[in-house]
């Protein structure tokens, strides 16, 4: 449960500095490290301790000079050093989801990932307003959840487990009523299904243009291609503990001018207090922020994906995971995403044999310094087991995993058929 966040104040805070027309802030070169890989069971992280390497789909690891941004001396949330930083994190996530569009405005908040969730349901939404969700898996489910308990009413276009809705089944379900939003979740975490959002876009402005478009990115963002302009997006959640690679507590977002706008423009106040976008809109002069240290963290991750082309990103992690999902067919396991073009880059979830259990491998892994997620998806929990792999190539731990995966498979008896 989110804590509930004390008011700190307010700030006189620049429009200019959030602008898509600000400066772009000068990226440091700090590389981004991992330390040498060894055999012993613990991952060693340059100077953190030596610990087992966390493979599941967030928290990723960390990289030194994100956690060390984090031990930075206490600062006033509304001192001119704070502002400056936190001006040119908006700045440098407007470049992450590949926006210019002055009109549209990212949010940094205190919390979790599922606090966009309710960002969306308390300032998008009105009770009884109609909302189709695209259902791939538990946190799709999830986000329905939500948006029905600030009123709305949620249709879903449902899948199977490892499948995602068809666009011919969105468009059945788009011209049958006119939604107020539609939610798509780009990665469902439960699955490993990837959701396209191109196409779906087209789609939904060609069959319903007024149908906002927001998308569940929180295991997605920054290893998944997201080009919110474009694609002609309307709003993007996502955290800052996944692919982006800063420790949990942010709830980051984007939304589009025209999400903006329809939140202005709403018959009834937000039906929240903390997620009410009026109290975190820099536009209205209002910053309240109790996490400069997680900030600044943010803004050296940030800084760290930014020196190179935000493409080549996308294509790394994409090496990385035709690697990864390689080795997993090599050793006789599918995937829960049969479908090749369904499968996300930056986690794999596969399907165990039916001799192991999930319960027994899993600590065999901790064992050899590895750790997975299991499975979470209500219809299929203890057939499957999950492997993130965030951060793609620049990971020094993924051989490592693999071969503890095929040597804890064998010792509770498993072959290769």
């Amino acid at each position: 449960m989110l804590a509930r966040h004390p008011r700190i104040g307010v700030h006189r805070f620049l429009s200019s500095t959030i602008s898509s027309s600000s400066p772009k802030c000068i990226i440091p070169s700090t590389a981004f490290h991992r330390g040498s890989f060894n055999t012993t069971p613990a991952l060693k992280m340059s100077t953190q301790p030596a610990h087992p390497a966390l493979l599941i789909p967030g928290p990723i690891e960390f990289d030194d000079a994100v956690l060390q941004s984090m031990s930075h001396f206490s600062e006033s949330h509304v001192g001119p050093g704070f502002v400056a930083v936190f001006g040119e994190t908006l700045s440098l996530l407007r470049q992450l989801f590949q926006t210019t569009d002055s009109a549209a405005q990212p949010f940094v908040i205190s919390g979790s990932g599922t606090l966009g969730w309710d960002l969306v349901a308390a300032n998008l939404v009105e009770a009884g307003e109609d909302v189709l969700v695209l259902q791939s898996g538990y946190f799709s489910d999830g986000f329905a959840d939500c948006l029905t308990t600030y009123g709305a009413n949620v249709t879903k276009v449902t899948s199977a487990p490892g499948s995602r809705p068809q666009l011919d089944e969105i468009e059945k379900a788009l011209s049958a009523k006119q939604y107020k939003l539609l939610t798509v979740t780009h990665v469902d975490t439960s699955t490993g299904v990837l959701s396209e959002l191109k196409k779906l876009s087209e789609l939904v402005h060609k069959v319903s243009p007024e149908t906002l478009i927001i998308v569940d990115g929180v295991c997605s963002v920054a290893c998944e291609e997201i080009a919110f302009d474009e694609w002609k997006l309307d709003g993007v959640v996502t955290a800052s503990q996944k692919a982006i690679g800063c420790p949990a507590g942010l709830s980051i977002s984007m939304f589009s001018g025209k999400a903006m706008e329809r939140f202005q423009n709403r018959k009834t106040p937000p039906a929240s207090y903390f997620a009410s976008m009026k109290n975190w809109t820099p536009k209205a002069f209002l910053l309240r922020h109790a996490l400069p240290q997680l900030v600044r963290a943010l803004h050296t991750a940030l800084n760290q994906i930014l020196t190179k082309p935000i493409a080549d990103r996308f294509a790394a992690h994409r090496q990385a995971s035709d690697k990864i999902k390689q080795a997993v067919t090599a050793l006789g396991l599918q995937q829960v995403a049969g479908n090749p073009d369904d499968q996300a880059h930056g986690m794999t979830a596969m399907y165990l044999p039916d001799s192991v259990k999930s319960t027994d491998l899993l600590p065999i892994l901790g064992k050899k310094g590895v750790v997975f997620a299991g499975g979470i998806h209500k219809e299929i929990a203890t057939k499957y087991i999950r492997f993130g792999h965030m951060a793609g190539p620049s990971r020094t731990d993924i051989e490592k995993a693999l071969t503890a995966l095929k040597e804890g498979l064998a010792e509770l008896g498993y072959s290769k058929p």
